[in-house]
């Protein structure tokens, strides 16, 4: 950690907005370090894209900002039906004066993946805007990153030991991303209501040797003899042993449509009976984990036209697509908060490089490795799966659940857990 960025903004924010303060407080607190000129818009975005073209100077690279959102919103499963939410959505491009009338019914399923370096430090503002559809509910949120080695607990999202915010509040994160992997975060207030209402997105760290490279020759692990070195690695594994042509992220999470409902009208909340009806890729069931952009469901609207211009809630297809001989990365993680689920594909070996954002090593450095036709994935856990498509045919293949009867929609065949692999 670096001490002098360190100071005592998000814990103010955090002690000073947390009992729910007026509209007018609730982004007073909130900072990214790169704000000059004070608007609440980052210069940039941790993906590098150009946010205030007015507050770019004093950029640095090493700091990463992002604001994000807790409220409700709707989304559409693959046979129709409209399930009512709660998750995150990303309002970093959104001035601080207008989140609170803008950042309303946008939430995301998953909710806006997080994406830093190794050695990055991220400033996480979350602000809570409530839930429109349900005016009387007064539920407060936190970011919980699964798994990570948090610079204090305050920042850690757990209400026992940290910090939730209530609606019209905000807080800021500060993490100090020293370890690479793929993580996850969710929601930690009343857990097991809110992530199965939708409050879970995917994270991961890129390795610092993705920038400087592990210094031995490239062209034998791209994928391709000869070829061009690979796009990155997962992990500082020093021998290339990890390098990947292709990304992808698969979040598998699961949704009750009976639960969902019961909190959309005002019901109590059956949690001894939560079943798995829909299964979800990335918070669609296939055939849309491969289809394009989603369309707004109508609910979306909220019974107000404004709502109907909002972004889609399902932005992240599941599609995996790459060039015949590469090797193909899925970041693969398990939200759900019912069953764990074993994940197969047919045709491509698969190798299981990292388990929950640690490189398969032993502790003398031993390569424990494993390759599999299966991956399991208990509620909570990450994987790091490659696919080596060297010497595989082109063609399409299928990635999917072996709990066949997670393949489908509620009561419709031909749906859930499956998405599709098309070799180029």
């Amino acid at each position: 950690m670096k001490p002098h960025r360190f100071h005592t903004i998000p814990l103010l924010s955090a002690f000073l907005l947390a009992a729910g303060p007026p509209a007018a407080w609730s982004a007073a607190f909130v900072q990214c370090p790169d704000d000059a000129d004070g608007d609440g818009i980052p210069p940039y975005h941790l993906d590098g894209t150009v946010l205030d073209t007015d507050d770019v100077s004093d950029d640095d690279p090493n700091i990463g900002c992002m604001h994000l959102t807790g409220g409700d919103g709707w989304i559409k499963m693959a046979d129709g039906t409209e399930l009512y939410i709660f998750s995150f959505s990303d309002v970093s491009s959104i001035p601080q004066t207008e989140v609170l009338e803008k950042g309303i019914f946008r939430a995301n399923s998953p909710a806006p993946t997080i994406r830093t370096r190794e050695g990055d430090e991220l400033y996480l503002t979350l602000t809570n805007v409530g839930t429109f559809n349900r005016p009387d509910l007064f539920d407060p949120h936190t970011v919980h990153y699964h798994g990570f080695p948090n610079a204090s607990a305050i920042f850690d999202g757990l209400p026992e030991s940290a910090v939730a915010i209530n609606q019209q509040a905000s807080i800021t994160y500060y993490y100090n991303n020293i370890e690479p992997g793929t993580y996850m975060f969710h929601c930690h207030v009343e857990a097991t209501e809110h992530m199965q209402m939708g409050m879970l997105g995917n994270l991961y760290v890129d390795p610092i040797q993705n920038q400087t490279g592990y210094g031995g020759d490239v062209s034998t692990i791209a994928g391709k003899e000869g070829g061009p070195g690979p796009e990155g690695y997962v992990y500082n594994d020093g021998d290339g042993s990890t390098a990947f042509d292709v990304e992808y992220v698969l979040q598998l999470q699961a949704m009750d449509h009976v639960f969902h409902n019961a909190s959309r009208d005002t019901q109590p909340l059956p949690f001894a009976d939560m079943i798995d009806t829909y299964p979800t890729f990335n918070g669609r069931g296939y055939p849309d984990t491969v289809a394009g952009d989603l369309l707004p469901p109508p609910n979306s609207c909220g019974g107000d036209t404004a709502f109907c211009e909002q972004p889609s809630p399902q932005p992240v297809s599941s599609l995996i697509e790459a060039g015949a001989g590469e090797r193909i990365l899925l970041r693969m993680s398990n939200l759900g908060i019912v069953q764990h689920y074993t994940v197969s594909v047919l045709g491509i070996p698969m190798k299981v490089v990292g388990r929950d954002a640690r490189q398969l090593r032993g502790p003398d450095g031993t390569d424990i490795v494993y390759e599999t036709n299966v991956v399991n994935l208990g509620g909570g856990e990450s994987a790091d799966v490659i696919l080596d498509t060297d010497g595989v045919p082109a063609g399409t293949y299928f990635l999917y659940a072996t709990n066949l009867n997670y393949l489908s929609n509620n009561e419709e065949d031909y749906g859930g857990y499956m998405t599709e692999i098309h070799l180029n």
